[in-house]
């Protein structure tokens, strides 16, 4: 049995993938994710499975306006830029794709329990370095994927008080 019959395999029945897949390191690209998620798009597209929600980086160029000045001018595109292009090409590959996709974009990522959040296609992130528990995204992807307010957009999401702004 083949890894995309064990992937496959997995799928057959599902109504929905969730997708976390994400770099060990920010410090090199890793052309396996991005296969691993055109393989995921194309099984999806197979099996008819048509709700997809993926987790991405709000450094992407097409959200880094959101972030502070340090986010844009130097973390994303200089120390994570290698992060940014692997999450831009699996981006591309389900904005091209015919799934119901959504993107969802947050900053750093920390531990710890929810503590509420600001999520929207428009919004600013507040801080130097912002940051959203994982717990937090965990549950907006989890919201998300049974509305049809996101679907084909790109989310972000922040920490703050829990509202939607679209």
């Amino acid at each position: 049995m083949t890894e995309v019959d064990r992937l496959e395999e997995a799928l057959s029945g599902s109504d929905a993938v969730l997708c976390a897949l994400g770099a060990a390191t920010p410090l090199r690209r890793d052309p396996a994710l991005v296969e691993g998620v055109g393989v995921l798009v194309s099984a999806m597209e197979r099996l008819g499975v048509q709700r997809l929600v993926y987790l991405s980086f709000a450094g992407v160029h097409a959200s880094r306006a959101h972030l502070s000045w340090l986010g844009r001018w130097v973390i994303a595109p200089v120390l994570l830029r290698k992060v940014v292009a692997d999450h831009e090409a699996k981006e591309k590959l389900l904005i091209e794709s015919g799934l119901d996709w959504t993107i969802v974009r947050p900053p750093r990522l920390s531990n710890g329990p929810a503590r509420g959040y600001r999520s929207g296609e428009d919004i600013t992130a507040a801080g130097v370095v912002p940051q959203v528990t994982r717990a937090d995204v965990a549950a907006f992807m989890l919201d998300t994927l049974t509305s049809d307010t996101y679907v084909h957009a790109a989310p972000s999401i922040f920490t703050g008080h829990r509202q939607r702004v679209v």
